[in-house]
């Protein structure tokens, strides 16, 4: 996964990379506790694996045997449901927020 360019924090004259925020809802999170994961843009497939990496165990809640998001999970790009669960190459760039819920369903 490639890095985002980095820039110099001003307080420090460190390296700052920009990154993408993943957060996986409570009702995942009981099955594999999870923190909010800062991960370098890409991919949206890419930024998902790479917050999985915190959680591996998340992932076959997350993903089906194909690796596309399961039927009963829905993925959010700041604030906008992804539609398509096989392909996720919807690129991501630095400050975008992606969410991952449980879809709930019934009536």
């Amino acid at each position: 996964m490639a890095l985002a360019p980095a820039a110099l924090l001003p307080e420090t004259g460190g390296p700052f990379i920009a990154m993408v925020t993943v957060e996986f809802a409570p009702t995942l999170r009981r099955h594999v506790d999870c923190a909010p994961q800062l991960v370098a843009p890409g991919a949206l497939r890419e930024v998902l694996e790479a917050a999985l990496l915190a959680a591996p165990e998340l992932a076959h809640y997350v993903f089906d045997d194909q690796r596309a998001v399961r039927k009963h999970v829905a993925v959010f790009v700041n604030r906008q449901m992804v539609r398509d669960r096989g392909v996720l190459n919807q690129p991501l760039a630095a400050g975008d927020r992606v969410l991952v819920v449980q879809a709930l369903s019934g009536g």
